[in-house]
């Protein structure tokens, strides 16, 4: 369990990080997102030990980071943005090395074995580090992070530089391993966030903007209802017929996507479903309606509408304090 209590870092008189406060509970995989400037990155420095706070606390596994680093980094395994790789060893000799340097006491050579397997690099154990491709270095980053199988994983943007197979298996990776760790993971490709994270947490101009699931969020930042609609039925009418509806703010057709269908997207007030309205008036017209969706927001959307100043009430749930 990672426990963040009111958490502040000053640089002078620039408040990076003010009065955070969250929770991650075991097994929990945490995406951790922010725009540059938001104090995202100044945040897992903290949690990871790299720099202290000015106050409040970080509390790995029921151990204070600045009150007994030693023993709270050892329930840590950290990938930083850019992996910390000493290029002229083998991938074999840095994770002995790692190994050593973590006082890791499980029996070297299975385990290495085994980290080795699980992240895919058993095939360029004997190479050196400066001859791997980008996506081979990240692996080895997120290997060395493994030693020792700490509870908590750290996880700074884990699938740069990798290819779309890659992505794929190293998200799988990171769902198996939130089974038995905490994982916190911050990534700039909020569809990794959204496919693997169990929670998200917004951090915007030093605090906490938004701490919930994703589906949970949608629905509090949403206040439109909008739904796209494939209607086969001449476009003009269709058009005026929609905009009869009670508290449609607007409609448009977006394209014709095959000879006479074309898609329509619209808006209602908010709180309204104008789903039942659409086929009423597909039926009194004879028109076939072959799509019939509401437009969920997207985690691209949700972290727009919070980060771009948008006042938004926000119910925080999943842990904040």
């Amino acid at each position: 369990m990672i426990e963040v209590r009111h958490l502040t870092k000053h640089y002078g008189d620039k408040k990076a990080v003010n009065d955070i406060s969250f929770t991650v509970h075991d097994g929990e995989i945490l995406g951790f997102l922010g725009p540059n400037g938001a104090g995202k990155s100044t945040t897992m420095n903290m949690l990871t030990g790299y720099i202290s706070s000015t106050s409040g606390q970080a509390i790995i596994n029921g151990v204070d980071i600045l009150e007994d680093p030693i023993a709270a980094k050892r329930n840590i395994g950290y990938l930083p943005e850019i992996p910390p790789l000493y290029l002229d060893m083998t991938v074999k000799a840095y994770l002995n090395f790692v190994y050593d340097l973590k006082k890791c006491r499980l029996p070297r050579r299975s385990h290495l074995k085994d980290v080795l397997t699980l992240c895919k690099v058993k095939d360029v154990e004997e190479r050196l580090i400066r001859n791997l491709s980008k996506g081979y270095k990240q692996r080895v980053g997120l290997a060395q992070a493994l030693i020792g199988n700490p509870p908590v994983l750290i996880l700074d943007e884990p699938t740069v530089g990798l290819d779309p197979k890659q992505m794929v298996e190293i998200r799988t990776l990171i769902k198996r391993l939130g089974k038995n760790h905490t994982v916190i993971l911050s990534s700039h490709i909020l569809s990794e966030i959204q496919a693997v994270c169990d929670r998200v947490i917004i951090i915007n101009k030093g605090v906490v903007a938004a701490d919930d699931t994703a589906t949970n969020l949608s629905d509090q930042v949403t206040t439109d209802h909008r739904v796209v609609a494939r209607i086969e039925g001449e476009k003009a009418a269709v058009l005026q017929a929609i905009r009869t509806i009670p508290g449609i703010k607007y409609v448009r057709a977006d394209m014709e996507r095959e000879p006479g269908i074309w898609e329509f997207e619209m808006e209602a007030q908010p709180g309204q479903d104008i789903r039942r309205d659409i086929n009423r008036i597909a039926r009194e017209n004879d028109w076939n309606i072959l799509l019939l969706k509401t437009m969920e927001m997207t985690l691209e959307d949700i972290f727009l509408k919070i980060t771009m100043g948008e006042q938004v009430e926000m119910n925080k749930k999943g842990g904040a304090q």
